[in-house]
């Protein structure tokens, strides 16, 4: 039975969604799956200022915490078409991790949201697939199996490379139901790849 981490850093709840859908899909593979999030490194009053959804149900991790897990799923919102600070800096603070190989072989992938369509989310899980594959990660996306990213029908994340949803500019979009079953897709395909290379 593979062993999952949903690791996520989440602003105003709508990756905290996507990462539980997540954790659903592991989960509904009879993995063992812990979802945590990376500390808010912003300060309180600010955070408090921008309305950052600050009470969030997840444990916070801890780097140390990385190893124990066949494999890790790691969820962020994009800032500029990258990863954000909290989770970069969470993630820089695995040096050691790296330098012993304690990642090596695990199984990895990436999920995001963007306030538009065309607002950096395939750069944005690139820029956190590249330090995976740093940590020595395998990476699973999100393939064609999950039909649902192909419809014309309605607006909807989604990407071969990870599932993704569309927050809007204002923050009031949810993850829609193609978007967390998205989601739910690619947390099965990982643990039930972490459970070929580790059952």
């Amino acid at each position: 039975m593979a062993k999952v981490l949903v690791l996520y850093y989440s602003s105003y709840g709508h990756i905290e969604t996507m990462a539980n859908a997540v954790a659903e899909g592991a989960r509904s593979t009879g993995a063992t799956v812990d979802v945590k999030r990376v500390p808010e490194t912003a300060p309180e009053e600010i955070a408090k200022a921008a309305h950052f959804k600050l009470d969030q149900a997840a444990p916070v991790a801890a780097v140390a915490d990385l190893e124990h897990y066949d494999a890790i799923i790691v969820g962020a919102p994009t800032r500029f078409g990258r990863m954000p600070s909290q989770l970069a800096a969470f993630l820089d603070q695995a040096g050691g991790l790296w330098a012993r190989g304690a990642l090596n072989g695990k199984v990895g992938a990436a999920f995001t949201s963007t306030a538009t369509q065309h607002g950096g989310q395939e750069v944005t899980l690139f820029s956190i697939i590249t330090n995976l594959l740093h940590f020595g990660l395998t990476i699973v996306g999100l393939p064609y199996s999950h039909q649902g990213q192909m419809t014309l029908s309605e607006i909807v994340g989604g990407s071969p490379y990870g599932a993704t949803t569309i927050a809007g500019g204002d923050g009031s979009r949810q993850p829609s139901a193609i978007e967390l079953e998205g989601a739910r897709h690619q947390g099965g395909l990982v643990a039930k790849t972490a459970a070929k290379l580790f059952g």
